[in-house]
């Protein structure tokens, strides 16, 4: 894959965020041309820890606004766009549905008419969320094309993200190539992820200053898997999109761990306090919105039809995310550190 990239020209919405950041980083060292089109970043986010402002063409901007995404866009004449901008916090979707629906759905529908009007792009792959499916907690996993659906505004709005794109592609692009495909992945970890309300940086907070983590449910399981895991299937996806090697249309795609030992969030939450060093787990007993139990998902089409599969077990990902923010702490730096997760992850 290194190979194909090299020189390609690609454009990533969400660059600022923690798995944008990571996307655009690796596809630098790569050697391809990468535009990002997203927010600004926060403050000590992992997009400013890599300055990935002087490596890439960035540009600042909400996809709700489709005038300046499609000029973005346009000028830019991609060869592959990854599609990856959204409202991506279950909490805050319960604060702000409004913001919520309009970023992940009218949002991604203005990218679906951006990269209409941009005949230069081969390759689409539209990002949503494992959480699109209706959740039945069940034990075994979904399958693409088990029932969309969403207790929840950020699930229920990751369920019409997905339902929007099959509907456009089948509208306007029936006679196109195939050329684009939605993916689903499951609950990505990693260094450099400092978003609020979530427990890893959580975990990561409460550890230097040697407090309590207060987890809501710490008996519930996900997905557990390390950013480089979806993202390197997001890259094969698009890679075999370009090539014409999909022949289903419109296509859906999941990207999980294998499913082995369920690993819950109190279970998650010592293992990375563990290797830190300090910090306790505590459980919220206040009352929360709901939020689901079990979540798996099943990848059989990837393995087969793409010949992807995760390299790291839940485990794994657990101990390289809480290394990263270890080693980053103790002073290392971090663009050193990502890098070598990169290595490691791609020479296996």
């Amino acid at each position: 894959m290194k190979e194909f990239y090299n020189g390609k020209k690609v454009f990533i919405t969400g660059h600022t965020g923690f798995k944008g950041s990571w996307l655009a980083f690796l596809l630098v060292g790569w050697g391809a041309q990468v535009k990002g089109y997203a927010l600004p970043p926060s403050s000590g986010s992992l997009f400013s820890m890599l300055d990935l402002s002087l490596d890439i063409d960035h540009v600042e901007g909400d996809i709700r606004d489709y005038g300046k995404l499609s000029e973005a866009l346009s000028d830019f004449q991609p060869d592959i766009v990854i599609h990856l901008a959204a409202q991506a916090l279950v909490r805050h979707a319960y604060d702000d549905p409004f913001y919520t629906y309009e970023t992940n759905v009218m949002g991604s529908l203005n990218l679906l008419r951006a990269v209409d009007s941009t005949p230069s792009v081969k390759s689409l792959v539209y990002i949503t969320s494992d959480k699109c499916y209706e959740n039945l907690e069940w034990v075994w996993g979904y399958r693409e094309h088990d029932q969309l659906g969403g207790h929840d505004p950020y699930s229920a709005s990751k369920a019409c993200a997905e339902i929007v794109f099959s509907s456009f592609v089948r509208s306007y692009w029936s006679k196109r190539a195939n050329f684009s495909a939605s993916a689903r992945a499951g609950n990505v970890i990693g260094g450099g992820d400092y978003s609020k309300d979530r427990i890893i940086p959580d975990c990561v907070s409460a550890s230097l200053e040697n407090k309590n983590v207060y987890l809501r449910n710490p008996n519930a399981t996900r997905p557990w898997q390390h950013v480089l895991e979806p993202l390197s299937a997001y890259l094969k996806l698009a890679k075999s999109l370009f090539l014409g090697q999909i022949e289903e249309q419109p296509s859906s795609w999941n990207f999980g761990p294998n499913i082995e030992k369920e690993i819950t969030t109190g279970e998650l939450a010592n293992m990375v306090l563990e290797t830190l060093g300090s910090g306790t787990v505590s459980v919220d007993i206040s009352e929360h919105p709901h939020e689901a139990g079990l979540l798996q998902l099943n990848c059989d089409k990837a393995n087969l039809k793409l010949d992807w599969q995760p390299r790291w077990s839940g485990t794994e990902a657990i101990q390289m995310t809480a290394n990263w923010y270890k080693s980053v702490n103790q002073g290392d730096c971090p663009k050193k550190v990502t890098d070598r997760n990169i290595e490691e992850y791609f020479n296996e």
